[in-house]
């Protein structure tokens, strides 16, 4: 075997050996990217889910040099600092029911980690010994650090391979009928008393392959998930912030989760972080005289000041300008656009909810070569598995989505011709 090259950067979710040159971009403005070669490709994922104001938002720009020239970061251990006050008092203010009590870090797996952390120890501190395990759903993904990846679909996820180094967890299908209602009521029984709490993504399980289920499967979620005594998790890392059409997709359940988990775009694409919102019953559990109570939990850029200012600026830009209504008519645009292609061969399925689009082939196409077809097309649109599928920024132009749509549908097309 010849010897590796020299790869200095070791790059996401990627065979160094035989990818592709990544392209080199050089600048951002509103729903696009520019290249190093001068070409600009219209960004069809809000880089991974995050820029919902677009790229470079002056008023989120503004927040962070502002907060840059007085104070970039200071450890939270021991000392607060406004944006970070204001952040958590804003958010659980935005948040349904008793979501009261914010829990900073700086990725969404952590998020992740810190809800599990926090369910384990809810039990502990109550004097409950054995409640290790969590209930996951087949489909779901909850990000790349070892508890999230534990809680992944543990034969479709891409961590696959992990299983025996990762947690044992317990896993149902989603209740999207009686009798797997019936069996998720009867795991739940069975395990209760080796379950912490349930995890779920709302609405829609994202990298997963952007499955979706109706409000009425996540009530009964929460529903049985109440009846056994067992904390429920929401993971909306990437459904929070308008993208499913409410600010929240827990609101069109009509459902307040126990521990909720927020990341990607709190900032507004534009710096790291992340939380873990936790009702009061649950940071009760911690309050107390005892030290060995306290989370014992602390990343050390968590709560970082640069990344509260960002934040702050994005609650502004939902509190001034209409995201949700720009959600709502990306849904129609893109249902009027993806929802034909429905019908052509190879085609299994077509999903849109809120500003999320999905084409789902009958088995999956040579990915890196309808990649490279789709940044020809002048667009950045990143299919995995057998998904082809577009969540672009909220604010993104008419002009832009439906370049967006066609480059998605010509290739659609493309793809059913050539089974034909």
């Amino acid at each position: 075997m010849s010897a590796p090259g020299l790869h200095p950067l070791w790059r996401p979710y990627t065979q160094m050996k035989s990818a592709a040159p990544p392209l080199e971009a050089v600048a951002t403005r509103g729903s696009r990217i520019v290249l190093a070669d001068g070409c600009e490709l219209i960004d069809g994922i809000a880089s991974w889910w995050t820029a919902v104001h677009g790229y470079n938002h002056p008023h989120i720009a503004a927040a962070v040099a502002d907060q840059l020239g007085r104070m970039p970061h200071v450890m939270f251990g021991g000392l607060t600092h406004a944006p970070a006050e204001r952040l958590a008092q804003r958010l659980t203010a935005l948040l349904p029911g008793a979501l009261n009590h914010v829990f900073f870090t700086d990725s969404g797996s952590v998020a992740v980690e810190v809800a599990l952390k926090m369910a384990v120890q809810l039990w502990l501190n109550r004097g409950e010994t054995g409640r290790t395990r969590v209930l996951a759903f087949r489909g779901g993904y909850h990000g790349d650090t070892m508890g999230a990846m534990s809680a992944c679909d543990p034969e479709e996820g891409m961590h696959r391979r992990f299983g025996a180094y990762l947690p044992t967890q317990v896993f149902c299908d989603l209740p999207r009928d009686a009798e797997r209602s019936a069996a998720l009521d009867a795991t739940l029984a069975r395990h209760r008393h080796e379950l912490a709490a349930v995890i779920v993504e709302p609405l829609v399980q994202g990298a997963g392959g952007m499955l979706t289920h109706p409000p009425e499967v996540l009530a009964t979620v929460a529903r049985l998930a109440r009846r056994h005594g067992l904390p429920l998790i929401a993971d909306e890392i990437f459904t929070g912030f308008a993208r499913t059409g409410t600010l929240f997709a827990c609101e069109q359940a009509e459902i307040v989760p126990d521990i909720l988990c927020l990341s990607k775009a709190l900032t507004g694409g534009t710096l790291a972080l992340a939380a873990t919102v936790a009702t009061t019953e649950i940071f009760s559990a911690f309050w107390s005289d005892d030290p060995a109570a306290a989370l014992m939990h602390g990343p050390t850029f968590m709560a970082n000041p640069l990344a509260c200012a960002a934040a702050n600026a994005s609650l502004d830009l939902f509190e001034t300008e209409p995201r949700r209504a720009q959600a709502a008519a990306i849904a129609a645009r893109l249902e009027a656009g993806l929802r034909p292609l429905a019908r052509l061969a190879g085609v299994r399925d077509v999903r849109v909810l809120g500003a999320i689009g999905a084409v789902q082939f009958a088995q999956a196409p040579d990915l890196a070569a309808l990649k490279s077809r789709l940044v020809a097309r002048g667009v950045w649109v990143r299919p995995f598995g057998d998904i082809l599928y577009l969540t672009p920024a909220l604010t993104v132009p008419d002009d832009d989505l439906d370049r967006l749509i066609a480059a998605v549908a010509a290739e659609t097309e493309a793809i059913a011709a050539a089974l034909a």
